[in-house]
Parts: C-alpha cells; sequence; structure tokens
C-alpha cells in the first residue's frame, strides 16, 4: 500500500503502561498498529526489532501467511525521523500475540479461546447471539428503548440480506446495495455518513439515534418486500429494487422533517446517544417539570414505606445518587424509569406529575 493512501489520521493508543504507534487507513477503515511497538509491551524486550525478526521468521516456517504478510509504513521513530517499520491490523496482531510466550501476553490468549468458544456456541445456537447481544449493549450503556429498535434492525437486515443472496447477490455486491439504500434515504454513502458522525472503524448503526434506525428499517424492509415482490434476477435489477426500497423511507424522512422541522440524519454518535437519558420533550428544560419529577418519585416511595437505600439496590446506583435523583440533581436513564415504573406502580405520566392540569399528583389514588 503506498503512503499516500493512509489517511493523516495518526494518533498513539496505550497499551498498559506503553504506547503504541497506529495510523487510521481511511481507505479500507482499519487501523496499522506498529508491531514493535507491540511487542516491546508484552515482552518488555531490549531490542523489540530483533525480538520480531525471529518471530516472523519462525512464524513463515510454519506457514503463517496472514503474519507474514505484514506491510512496511513509515511511522515516527523516538528520534523524531520518519522510518519504516512492519505494521499489522488488528487480525494480524491477534494472530502475532497468540505466538508470543509471554506472561503479559496470556490474558490476550485466554480471552481468544473464550471468545472463539462462544462464538462456536453461538454458531451452533443463533438465539446465543442476540442474547449476546442485548447483554452488550446493556453493558456498552444504550437505553431500553433503542437496544429494542437495534435489535429488531438487526434482524430486519437479515431478511433483507437474505433475500439478496436469494436473488443471486455475492461479495462486494452487499456493501454497494447498502450503499445505495444508505444514498437514497439519508443523502449519503456509508463512508459519507461515518464521516458526518467522526466516526472510523465503529458500526455504523451503533451510532444511529432511534429516529435514524427507524428510517434504515423502513428503507432495509421496504428493499426486502419489493426485491421479494420483483424477483430480480441481475445485480441491476437488485439495483433498482433497493432505489425504490430506499426511496420510500426517503419520501418519509423528508415529510417527518417538514412537520418537526429538524433533520433526521444527525451528527450524533454512541458517546452522545446514550447520553440522552430521556427523549426530546418528556421532560421540560426549565426546571419546573423536574421539580414535579423529584417531588413525585420521593412522595412515592415514602407512600409505599421503601427506604432511599431500597430504592438506590434496586435502580443499582449508590444511596447518594439515588438520593441526588429524588432532589432533581441526576438525570434518569430510561431503564430506570421503567425500574420506578415496576416498583412504585405508577406510571411514566404519574413520575412525571403530567396526570393533572397543574401538574401535581394526585396521590389519593394511590392510597390502599
Amino acid at each position: 500500500m503506498a503512503d499516500g493512501e493512509i489517511a493523516k489520521d495518526k494518533s498513539i493508543a496505550l497499551f498498559g503502561e506503553r504506547s503504541i504507534r497506529r495510523e487510521w487507513d481511511a481507505e479500507e477503515e482499519k487501523w496499522w498498529f506498529s508491531v514493535v511497538d507491540v511487542i516491546g509491551a508484552l515482552t518488555d524486550s531490549t531490542d523489540s526489532s530483533a525480538y520480531w525478526r525471529k518471530l516472523k521468521q519462525r512464524l513463515k516456517e510454519e506457514g503463517a501467511e496472514t503474519v507474514t504478510n505484514c506491510h512496511g509504513l513509515k511511522m515516527r521513530a523516538p528520534d523524531g525521523k520518519m522510518r519504516l517499520t512492519d505494521v499489522a491490523d488488528q487480525t494480524q496482531l491477534l494472530r502475532i500475540i497468540q505466538s508470543i510466550p509471554s506472561k503479559k501476553a496470556e490474558p490476550f490468549k485466554r480471552w481468544l479461546a473464550e471468545t472463539g468458544s462462544e462464538r462456536l456456541d453461538q454458531m451452533a445456537d443463533p438465539e446465543k447471539s442476540i442474547h449476546q447481544a442485548l447483554r452488550d449493549y446493556k453493558r456498552l450503556g444504550y437505553s431500553d428503548s433503542w437496544i429494542d429498535q437495534r435489535l429488531k434492525s438487526i434482524e430486519n437486515r437479515k431478511d433483507l440480506t437474505d433475500s439478496w443472496v436469494d436473488h443471486g447477490v455475492t461479495g462486494g455486491q452487499f456493501a454497494s446495495l447498502t450503499d445505495i439504500i444508505y444514498q437514497t434515504w439519508a443523502g449519503k454513502t456509508a463512508k459519507e455518513y461515518k464521516k458526518h458522525k467522526g466516526l472510523k472503524k465503529e458500526n455504523l448503526r451503533d451510532n444511529m439515534t432511534n429516529g435514524e434506525l427507524l428510517m434504515n428499517m423502513l428503507a432495509e424492509y421496504s428493499t426486502t418486500s419489493i426485491t421479494n415482490a420483483k424477483n430480480p434476477q441481475t445485480y441491476h435489477e437488485n439495483i433498482d429494487c433497493a432505489k425504490e426500497g430506499g426511496n420510500i423511507a426517503k419520501i418519509a424522512r423528508e415529510q417527518l422533517e417538514a412537520k418537526t422541522g429538524k433533520k433526521v440524519v444527525s451528527e450524533l454518535n454512541a458517546s452522545e446517544i446514550k447520553h440522552q437519558k430521556l427523549p426530546e420533550g418528556e421532560i421540560e428544560e426549565d426546571g419546573e417539570n423536574i421539580a414535579k419529577y423529584k417531588n413525585n418519585i420521593a412522595m412515592l416511595r415514602r407512600m409505599r414505606g421503601f427506604t432511599q437505600a431500597y430504592m438506590a439496590e434496586k435502580l443499582g446506583v449508590a444511596r447518594q445518587t439515588y438520593i441526588n435523583i429524588e432532589k432533581g440533581l441526576k438525570e434518569l436513564t430510561i431503564s430506570q424509569v421503567r425500574i420506578l415504573e415496576e416498583e412504585l406502580h405508577v406510571g411514566f405520566e404519574d413520575l412525571l406529575g403530567m396526570d393533572t392540569e397543574n401538574g401535581e399528583l394526585d396521590y389519593k389514588k394511590f392510597l390502599r
């Protein structure tokens, strides 16, 4: 790969106490990591270059082609000069780590073995993949409503790719058709869309808002339905179906934007989406409803006879965090609101004081 094909996005990744040089390849959408830096971090070798030469020779003898095909790339050396060094992508790097006899490399090897075993189990029982995705999204901090949409979008996407397979789509045509759908409804290819959100290797759909997910689901569902109805026999006929499906979502997007005055295609990415606590409009920004919100929660808790410690445990937060929630100093995630609804036996409107004209809680109806 020519140096000019590498994007100017360069940075240092920390690997424990050691820094790893890396560069982002915008064309292939992958990071390239300095092999000698990784070896130095895992082995504490006094000459990581010599260590890599010996290891690479051994891997060549073993026939590890994916590893020995590591290419050279100019990176800034400790002396400040740009020097050629062997780099590896994520897959190559993990393979190299497998071949390093080191205590520091052992946790990575165990993780690779566990991940491989889990993947084999998921291939034998696909339902486990869904449960794993649910756990992963929850661990990453996504809201329950977003997770619900995302899992539906995965199923929707699977239906589309299955339909494409049935109609002769192969190899890189999947990505091309996907780009056509994005371009039609959102006005951007996948790469342009990711750039719009400031993404690199991250999954685009994992960085979509609920609105974007819904529009993309409509585009892909429409494409699936049209494809199955028209039964295309060539790639070009599949392109026509993808454009028609994407156009249905485009019309819906334009109509929604005209009614709301807000753009559907957002610059928000996962780091910002996960910090959106409650859907826009469900709580006022002037602080008035915030006060009612906290008063209702505290009142309902006392009416149920629950302690703050009990509620904190149910929400999975520290007691002081829960106290701040009642004071209106800490916002709730949607999943926490759902827990409150279940524990306090009330609806969302009652928590917010939205069931009466003045916004006050009609507490008498909760006395039993």
